[in-house]
């Protein structure tokens, strides 16, 4: 199928970020924190210094690295039958963020956000055409710290046929998100053979492994889980100004995270990721929603080609703190250059504010959005069918073509037809109830929560997830950043 393509590097521009990156590597090297990964590190060949908990790593180890990682892997959903193929040349989108507020969408009013928050939003998801993987989207108010996780994986089990995500969010966190998913598909090597779980490691900035990051992405890696290892590096605040610099320091930072994964097991499905933006220089704040971060993002697309990686980037950010028009040029713009990049997970969906704030219409909008960046993406195909001579030559100057076959069969396939923007014709639209765009995605939330019919779970699973749900409520806050028991500080007895 033919692709419009962006690329913002030239070849040789990618090969000098590449040497800049590996030159950083065995130079600079990176802050591990976490001694396990550091062993790890100078097994495999590393040169490591425990008193300055710092790694670097010999180009030879990233490339050995790098032949380990596939290609390209499957995501799957909770019954297997929904499927996600990343790196095969298809561009799929998931949501974004993780909003502490929402706009309620039936009073219009901002409030901190709840678990009943985040189970609509992976029932939304789950209705979303072309949004397919839900990432713990909304963050919970009324909900524990130590709970988050396995109430989180609880919904998506019950509400969700497509996958789920959640953070790197330390050792017993992260181990109890393994083995619940593992519960919900029928046991450890089901999830090994078929992931469910998209985990995203936050890499830190400048040049940093963090030891909580480090913990979860080991492992997701033991349960054969794709991890994106993604960096927020913010150009003039905790990376270079210049976008080149950013690129070629949170490289070397993405590669060194792959290389733990694959020195881990060999084979671990990851994705070069980049949640990576300029700053507010105005403020020394976050501008998530410039577009400099389409730019980074399409940067490190070409990057991840060049090391035959599946890309995971953002698109769809915006400053906007309103559903207004600001919210709307900022998506389009971030959101288009990721897909015209070849980004392979994009995600995208339903946040203003730096992606703290979440609307549950805009989620709606964003998967329309999704659908005619799509199309624009496919570009124009011109063979003798699409040419129309033979047509064109019928109709002449004296018909029309409304009315042709040619018409009837092609136009769906043809036109991006939205089912949420307004084209009626002005005395139409206004006596219909001159419904806004927004109108027709509150409507369009209302009718997916309402037609959402919960999974049905084997009543022996049901118990089991159940008593591990509250096993995790019933466990004191002081495990919570601990192990849980003695024999799993054995990475092997996983």
């Amino acid at each position: 199928m033919k692709t419009t393509r962006l690329e913002v590097l030239s070849p040789q521009e990618v090969e000098r970020i590449h040497a800049t990156s590996m030159e950083v590597l065995a130079t600079v090297g990176i802050k591990v924190d976490y001694r396990t990964a550091r062993d790890l590190f100078r097994q495999a060949g590393a040169h490591v210094d425990d008193e300055r908990a710092c790694v670097r790593l010999p180009e030879e180890l990233v490339e050995w690295a790098l032949d380990q990682a596939p290609q390209q892997f499957t995501l799957y959903g909770a019954d297997s039958d929904f499927q996600m193929d990343i790196g095969a040349g298809e561009v799929h989108f998931a949501g974004l963020g993780t909003p502490t507020d929402i706009i309620d969408t039936d009073t219009g009013e901002r409030r901190p956000s709840t678990m009943a928050d985040v189970v609509r939003h992976i029932q939304l998801i789950n209705g979303c055409h072309h949004i397919h993987n839900s990432q713990m989207d909304v963050w919970p108010n009324d909900v524990p710290m130590t709970t988050i996780h396995a109430e989180a994986i609880w919904a998506w089990a019950h509400h969700s046929r497509k996958p789920f995500g959640m953070g790197c969010y330390g050792y017993l966190p992260t181990l109890d998100m393994m083995r619940m998913m593992a519960l919900a598909v029928g046991g450890k090597d089901e999830l090994r053979e078929r992931p469910r779980f998209f985990a995203i490691c936050s890499v830190g900035s400048p040049l940093q492994m963090l030891q909580m990051q480090a913990e979860g992405l080991l492992i997701c890696a033991d349960y054969g889980q794709p991890l994106a290892m993604s960096p927020e590096a913010i150009a003039g605040a905790t990376a270079p100004v210049t976008l080149a610099g950013l690129l070629a320091q949170q490289n070397a930072n993405i590669l060194a995270h792959v290389t733990l994964a694959q020195i881990f097991r060999p084979g671990t499905p990851v994705l070069y990721g980049t949640v990576s933006t300029i700053a507010n220089m105005r403020l020394g704040t976050v501008a998530l929603g410039a577009v400099e971060t389409g730019l980074v993002t399409a940067g490190a697309a070409q990057l991840a080609r060049r090391y035959h990686l599946p890309c995971r980037g953002v698109g769809g950010t915006t400053e906007s703190k309103l559903e207004d028009v600001q919210a709307g040029l900022e998506r389009t713009a971030t959101l288009l250059q990721a897909v015209l990049a070849g980004v392979d997970v994009i995600t995208c969906g339903g946040t203003l504010d730096s992606t703290m704030l979440e609307s549950e219409p805009l989620l709606m909008l964003d998967d329309e959005l999704c659908g005619a960046a799509l199309r624009i993406a496919r570009g124009i195909e011109v063979d003798d069918g699409t040419l129309a001579l033979d047509v064109i030559k019928q109709v002449g100057f004296s018909a029309h073509y409304l009315d042709r076959e040619e018409t009837a069969r092609r136009f769906r396939d043809e036109h991006f037809i939205p089912q949420l923007l307004p084209r009626e014709p002005f005395d139409s639209w206004q006596s219909s109830g001159a419904h806004s765009a927004l109108d027709h995605a509150r409507e369009r939330v209302r009718q997916i929560l309402a037609d959402h019919q919960p999974r049905r779970i084997d009543p022996t699973v049901e118990q089991d997830l159940a008593a591990y749900r509250c096993r995790v409520a019933e466990r004191p806050m002081e495990q919570f950043y601990a192990y849980e028991d003695e024999d799993l500080q054995d990475l092997s007895a996983l």
